[in-house]
């Protein structure tokens, strides 16, 4: 009873705390928000619609249910984890997070997995995508594409080294199902046609129930990004970051790192993309300190995408518990494969032009053709956006009057 009411009081000081820092600093909180909004119109919400949609589309078809049959001898033995997590996996490593999540939560409510099962398949299908470890990070803020490949060599293999580690989770509560010595497509084709014939939906219903689901999940998410790139404008303006960033210092002495890089990776510790970013402009820092350091932030996925998927998997009965312990395994594994892979990798192939200790230069430079590349794609996106907001209300309306007559 105790623990519940301090847990009450420190909740409502967080909320006041809250207000009275927007009020101080309005000007900077208003500038975070529109930062948080450009992001979430011109990138995220176009980048992840379409997955959302197909892949809602996918399982209500069966073809999930058909790819899982097809990669269940792959997934168990490994993984511990049905075969359709292979579709979960593959489609959080293409689209991003919090796909990952979505999709993990969608075959939870469709009793595909179990409690325990989601639990381990949640804790590695949420990754970064390629396009914004190459585009963003490695050639937006490094100004140097050849370190995305290691950015995302450490990162992908971090992220099957956490499923191979939390294979054991769960491990006295379950039973290892056994599986099947051998899979035949023709099994497949039959689940797939038994699953479609259950669903027993409209492709017209289907349809829009894709498109609702997925600009809802969406509209959650855009939430989420425009609060945490608020909180964590206040918190440098607050010097809360300042302070926490003095703690880390001694971390990064132990381990031979720059202490200017502990204000960056506070602050990518709620949002991956302005730590990143942050992190490029330490020019005290080797490139190879920066990139264990954006490894570290990229697979630790910041606050606010934790915060986006325990929205997610709220709606079910997935523990969030394992999934932040994963992200914690996450950011350290990937850390510490960008070191290894460094000196074999980065120096052998790929440093044949610049130093390690390259400065970097902002992708902001409106002189270069990546710019001009950017922004023509911003507009397309802020355009994909706003259509599909539309469509959405149209949806949405057309469901109403049609409840209501009913």
């Amino acid at each position: 009873m105790f623990r519940s009411k301090l847990k009450t009081i420190f909740l409502a000081s967080a909320a006041l705390f809250m207000a009275f820092s927007l009020i101080a600093f309005p000007q900077e909180a208003v500038s975070a928000s529109i930062r948080g909004l450009d992001m979430w119109l011109q990138i995220v919400f176009p980048s992840l619609l379409p997955f959302f949609i197909v892949s809602e589309m996918l399982i209500g078809f069966g073809v999930v249910k058909f790819i899982g049959i097809l990669l269940e001898p792959f997934m168990r033995p490994l993984f511990r984890v049905p075969g359709v997590g292979g579709f979960a996996l593959a489609m959080g490593m293409a689209s991003g997070y919090p796909a990952g999540a979505k999709l993990t939560a969608r075959l939870r409510q469709e009793g595909q997995i179990t409690k325990t099962e989601a639990e381990r398949l949640v804790s590695f299908t949420n990754s970064s995508n390629p396009l914004f470890i190459f585009g963003a990070v490695a050639v937006g803020f490094f100004n140097n594409a050849k370190l995305g490949i290691i950015l995302a060599m450490a990162h992908y293999l971090g992220n099957l080294t956490v499923g191979l580690i939390m294979r054991f989770y769960g491990h006295k509560g379950s039973k290892q199902k056994p599986v099947k010595k051998q899979v035949t497509i023709r099994a497949a084709l039959s689940a797939l046609h038994k699953t479609r014939i259950m669903d027993n939906r409209p492709i017209g219903k289907l349809l829009g129930d894709a498109v609702m689901s997925s600009v809802q999940t969406l509209l959650m998410i855009g939430g989420f990004i425009i609060l945490f790139s608020v909180v964590n404008k206040l918190l440098f303006h607050l010097h809360i970051t300042a302070f926490f960033a003095e703690a880390f210092e001694i971390v990064l002495l132990v381990f031979h790192l720059p202490e200017d890089l502990s204000i960056p990776f506070i602050s990518g510790l709620f949002e991956i993309t302005l730590g990143s970013q942050l992190i490029s402009k330490i020019q005290e820092a080797t490139l190879m300190e920066q990139a264990i350091i954006t490894s570290l932030i990229l697979g630790f996925c910041g606050f606010s995408v934790q915060a986006q998927v325990a929205s997610i998997i709220a709606q079910t009965d997935i523990n969030f518990k394992p999934f932040f312990f994963a992200r914690i395994i996450h950011g350290l594994i990937a850390a510490f494969y960008t070191f290894i892979l460094w000196e074999p990798v980065y120096e052998r192939f790929y440093n044949t032009e610049q130093p390690s200790n390259t400065v970097p230069v902002s992708f902001l430079n409106k002189e270069s053709p990546l710019y001009a590349n950017i922004g023509h794609w911003a507009e397309l996106g802020s355009l994909i956006t706003i259509v599909m907001l539309a469509v959405y209300v149209i949806i949405y309306a057309r469901r109403m009057v049609f409840t209501k007559n009913s």
